[in-house]
């Protein structure tokens, strides 16, 4: 299957209301631990996972993601490193890798794609690539498979969302706030609104990401229709915070998982 199939099909997965795609910053704590964080995730119920190329300037990412990415720099990850990461889990379920606009620009955008390709990547999140843009990247990935996943905010006009919807690959991103990445108390009131209007601009499924911090949370993005939930800081919070990152990501992952199961 391309990347674009496995994703369709981990999205469709019987039995749960939404798929569950944990994020995880490639290179942290380091190469191999974040490897293990990866199959750990997949040990507990993770349909698909993001994994982060870790950036100087990531513009879109709260505090934790932020300081996991600059700890995997100083520890030495590289692009190459982390698609290293993404090759070892990629037999295993959909990766699709979110990295930054000038990441791909210092590779090449034919070179990076192809990278993503050898690695096993089924697609690509670029979150500071304006839609304008986009085209050299989008005729790269469609070449080889691989989907090109474009972000939508609540601020998101309707024409715009409807071009964005259209050039969908794989999922749109439901981006749940205004803000970037982090752990809310609770999620938007019109998240209801926000996932129906995403839903009604693109043909392909909807991952709602962005504050989800609670299994709680999670159900209620399955409730209001997202086809997929993203989960981030809380996962990255708990691995920096733990002596076994990848037990302590194991155990939420899980409970993240079991309550986006179908009512028996």
């Amino acid at each position: 299957m391309t990347g674009i199939e496995r994703i369709a099909a981990a999205l469709a997965a019987p039995g749960k209301r939404a798929a569950l795609m944990p994020y995880l910053m490639g290179g942290f704590p380091t190469a191999e631990r974040s490897l293990r964080i990866g199959e750990a995730c997949l040990d507990a119920g993770a349909d698909l996972l993001e994994l982060g190329i870790p950036f100087s300037d990531p513009l879109a990412d709260g505090p934790v993601i932020q300081a996991a990415g600059a700890a995997a720099l100083r520890a030495g990850a590289t692009p190459a490193a982390v698609l290293e990461v993404c090759g070892a889990l990629s037999a295993r379920a959909p990766i699709v890798v979110m990295g930054y606009t000038n990441v791909v620009l210092a590779r090449g955008v034919e070179e990076f794609a192809e990278d993503l390709l050898a690695a096993g990547a089924a697609g690509l999140i670029v979150p500071d690539l304006p839609f304008e843009e986009s085209d050299a990247l989008l005729a790269a990935t469609d070449a080889r498979g691989l989907a090109l996943v474009p972000l939508v905010a609540p601020t998101t006009p309707d024409d715009r969302l409807a071009a964005i919807g259209a050039r969908a690959r794989g999922f749109l991103y439901v981006v749940s706030l205004a803000g970037t990445t982090g752990e809310r108390g609770a999620l938007a009131g019109a998240l209801d609104g926000l996932i129906g209007r995403a839903a009604a601009a693109t043909k392909a499924p909807v991952a709602v990401g962005f504050g989800i911090s609670t299994p709680a949370q999670a159900a209620a993005a399955a409730a209001a229709g997202a086809d997929g939930v993203i989960v981030g800081s809380r996962l990255v919070r708990a691995a920096a915070e733990a002596d076994d990152p990848a037990a302590a990501v194991r155990e939420l992952v899980r409970e993240f998982a079991d309550a986006l199961l179908c009512a028996p």
